[in-house]
Order: structure tokens, then sequence, then C-alpha cells
């Protein structure tokens, strides 16, 4: 059994007389620390996976069953307290506070459990030991996704959510940003799992989930992983 395990998970969006089925069927199963590819088309239902995954939202039918436990069956309360302790987000567009410095902005995560990674040393881990006590409008996308990074996995997560990480950054701060995130995996055994649509990017994995039309199309398995260094698009 996976460390995490979808089964026959499916996501219905109604509006009105409308019904859009954003995962029909959906079933996939991800090892402890493996860094993986969920690779679609925009509209695919990849990020309804993900939010589903981190517990953001909601299945209406199927299983979730992270580290043995379902969440699909959680309560509110309890998938806060999943959300909280066990799942890291990085987003495509940041959602850093703008007001708060760069290391303020990871200690709003660090702060909110037990056995946080110090918010400076997490800093300067991602390079950004000289934007410390730079705001966010004081820094460069590739920057303000480092902080990002940062803020996510101070927390210490088990699971670190990514939603096409690299998708308003140029080729080299992507490949800069993807880096981080291989090391996640790889030294810090934490389970990686990037959303995206840039199939380039599939090498890097340990697990490629492809998907189209609201289902799961294939997963393919990499033996042997690239290092994003060797990985051109």
């Amino acid at each position: 059994m996976g460390y995490i395990e979808v089964r026959h998970e499916t996501k219905r969006y109604v509006t009105g007389d409308t019904t859009i089925v954003a995962n029909n069927d959906v079933s996939f199963s991800i090892n402890q620390g493996e860094l993986v590819v969920i690779l679609g088309a925009s509209g695919a239902g990849k990020s309804t996976v993900l939010n589903i995954l981190g517990g953001m939202d909601t299945c209406d039918e199927g299983q979730v069953i992270i580290d043995g436990q379902d969440i699909a069956q959680y309560t509110p309360r309890q998938l806060t307290t999943y959300r909280r302790f066990d799942v890291g987000f990085v987003f495509q567009f940041y959602n850093l506070v703008s007001n708060l410095t760069a290391r303020e902005n990871v200690e709003l995560a660090s702060e909110i459990v037990d056995d946080a990674a110090d918010p400076t040393q997490t800093l300067i881990d991602v390079g950004l030991a000289k934007r410390l006590d730079n705001f966010p409008a004081q820094l460069s996308g590739g920057e303000q996704q480092r902080v990002a990074i940062a803020r996510a996995v101070a927390k210490n997560p088990k699971i670190l959510l990514c939603d096409e990480p690299t998708g308003a950054l140029d080729y080299n701060t992507g490949k800069q940003v993807l880096h981080i995130l291989q090391d996640q995996s790889r030294q810090h055994g934490a389970t990686v799992v990037i959303v995206t649509h840039n199939a380039a990017i599939a090498p890097i994995a340990d697990r490629v989930i492809r998907m189209h039309d609201a289902r799961v199309q294939r997963v393919e398995v990499n033996s042997q992983p690239e290092d994003i260094n060797d990985v051109e698009w």
C-alpha cells in the first residue's frame, strides 16, 4: 500500500442545471518520499486532485487515504488540522503577504506547528540569505517563489503540494525552483507532488500521473529520475 492511495475519487461541481465532472473515477498510488508530477492540459482535473490531496476540497465519491487515514471521511475540523500539520502548499502566484518581509512570511507558517524549522535558516537554504528583510515587492518572481517554498517547507510537512510552481517564472529561475523541490524529496524525504502542464518536467519525477478529461490516463514510474540540471525544454 502506498503512502498516498486515491481510490475511485470523483468530484463534481454543480452550478444551476450544469454539472461539471472535474475528476471522474480517479485512482493512483504514491510512495512516501517520492517526487510525483501530475501532468495534463488545462481542465484535465489535475488541480482538483491537488486540492483534494491537500484537504482544501472534498471529493463526492471514493477514498483519499493518506498514511493509512481516509481524509475523505474527515470532518472540517479534522481537515483543518491535517492542512496545518501535514501539508505544505506552493502556488503559481506565490500568495505572499505583501506587508511582511520574507522572514516574516516564513515565520507565519512556522509559528503554527510545534517542530518547525528555523525560518532564517530555511530562507538561507533556498538561497535568500541576503533577502531576509526584503518585502515581496522588492523581490523578483523567482525570489518570491523561493520564499513561498521556504514558507511551505518550514512547517516540516509530510507532503509538499505544488500547483504550477514554475508557471510564472523564466526558464533558468524555474529550474532553480525545481531543483529546490527535487532536493526536498531526495535529501529531506518529503513526498512532493507537482501539478504542471509542462511535459518536459516529467523526467525528474519518480512517478508521472498523466491526466486527460478528468481521468487518469496512465501512470509511469521512472526507475532512474533525471536531475533537473540535466533536463532541457
